[in-house]
C-alpha cells in the first residue's frame, strides 16, 4: 500500500470511528468524570497514545501487509455494538469499540502491525467501567475483609470491639465500611499505575506481572490499615474522624502509602535482579496525573 493511501485510510478510519461512536465516547468520558471509581480513565488515553508514538520507528520499518481477517473482527465488533445499544448495555458499546480498532489495525496494517501494538491497544481496556454485577460482586468481598482486618487490628490494639458483616461497632460509636471504604477504587487505579510503573521501568515480563499482580495485596492491607486507623481514631475522639474532609483526607494518604510500596517492590526486584540495560525512566507526563484519581 502506497505512504498516501495508507494514511488516507487511516483518516478515513478515524472519521468513521468518530462519527460511529460519538456517543460511546461522550458517555464513557461522562463516567470518568462523575465515577471517582474510574477517574483514571483521564490518563489512559493519552499514555496509550504516547505508547504507540513509541513505536513510531518500528511500525514504519514493518510496513504495510493487510490482512482480511480483520475485517472480520471489525464485522464481529460491530455486531457487539449492535448487541449493547440493543440490550442498553454500556460495557459491550465500549469493548466494541476497541475491538473495532483492533480490528481496524490488522486490516489496514496487518499481524505485525497489530502485534506492535497489542499493548497499547490492551491498554485501553483499563478505560473501560467494568459491568455493575461485576463490580458489586468485587465490592462487597473487599468491603468484608476490609471490617474483619480493622476490627483484628482494633482487637489487637487492646479496643473492644464488635463486627457485624461490614459494620465495626465501637463502646461510643460504630463505623460502616461502605462500597466506597472498601478499597476498589485505589485497587482499581493502582493496578493501571502498577501497569504503568512496570513497562516503563522493566523489560522483563514476569517484573511486569509481579508489579500488576502486588498492586492486589498492597491495595487490600493498605486499605484495611485505613479502616484500622479509622476505627482507632473514632475510639478516641468520636466518630465525627471518620467523616468529611479527615475520611477523605485519610484516602488520599493510604493511596500515597501504597504507591510508596509499590515502588519500593519495584526497587527492590531492581537490586535483587538487576537487568542491565533494560531499565527505563518514567516519564513525569505519564504519572503526574495519578494524584487527581480519587482514592477513597
Amino acid at each position: 500500500m502506497r505512504p498516501r493511501n495508507w494514511r488516507a485510510s487511516w483518516v478515513i478510519l478515524a472519521v468513521s470511528f468518530l462519527a460511529l461512536y460519538a456517543r460511546v465516547l461522550v458517555k464513557l468520558v461522562h463516567d470518568w468524570a462523575t465515577d471517582d471509581n474510574y477517574s483514571h480513565g483521564f490518563l489512559v488515553l493519552p499514555i496509550a497514545a504516547y505508547l504507540v508514538w513509541e513505536r513510531r520507528a518500528t511500525l514504519r520499518s514493518l510496513g504495510t501487509r493487510p490482512s482480511n481477517v480483520g475485517l472480520l473482527v471489525i464485522v464481529s465488533s460491530l455486531l457487539v455494538l449492535v448487541a449493547g445499544v440493543l440490550g442498553a448495555e454500556l460495557f459491550l458499546t465500549r469493548m466494541s469499540m476497541i475491538g473495532v480498532l483492533a480490528g481496524a489495525v490488522l486490516f489496514i496494517g496487518g499481524w505485525k502491525t497489530l502485534r506492535s501494538l497489542a499493548f497499547p491497544i490492551g491498554f485501553l481496556l483499563l478505560m473501560v467501567p467494568i459491568p455493575a454485577i461485576l463490580f458489586n460482586q468485587l465490592a462487597l468481598p473487599l468491603q468484608l475483609l476490609a471490617s474483619r482486618f480493622g476490627a483484628e487490628a482494633l482487637s489487637q490494639a487492646g479496643i473492644p470491639v464488635l463486627r457485624e458483616g461490614n459494620v465495626i461497632m465501637l463502646a461510643n460509636t460504630s463505623l460502616e465500611v461502605a462500597e466506597a471504604c472498601s478499597g476498589i477504587r485505589s485497587l482499581i487505579s493502582l493496578l493501571t499505575l502498577g501497569i504503568v510503573l512496570g513497562y516503563f521501568t522493566d523489560r522483563r515480563t514476569w517484573v511486569r506481572v509481579v508489579l500488576a499482580l502486588a498492586t492486589v495485596p498492597i491495595a487490600i492491607v493498605t486499605n484495611g490499615l485505613r479502616v484500622a486507623g479509622t476505627g482507632i481514631a473514632a475510639h478516641f475522639y468520636g466518630a465525627r474522624v471518620a467523616e468529611g474532609f479527615l475520611h477523605t483526607f485519610s484516602g488520599w494518604l493510604v493511596f500515597v502509602a501504597a504507591v510508596a510500596l509499590l515502588v519500593a517492590l519495584q526497587r527492590m526486584l531492581a537490586v535483587w535482579k538487576p537487568a542491565t540495560g533494560m531499565s527505563r525512566a518514567i516519564p513525569r507526563s505519564a504519572l503526574s496525573g495519578f494524584s487527581r484519581t480519587s482514592l477513597q
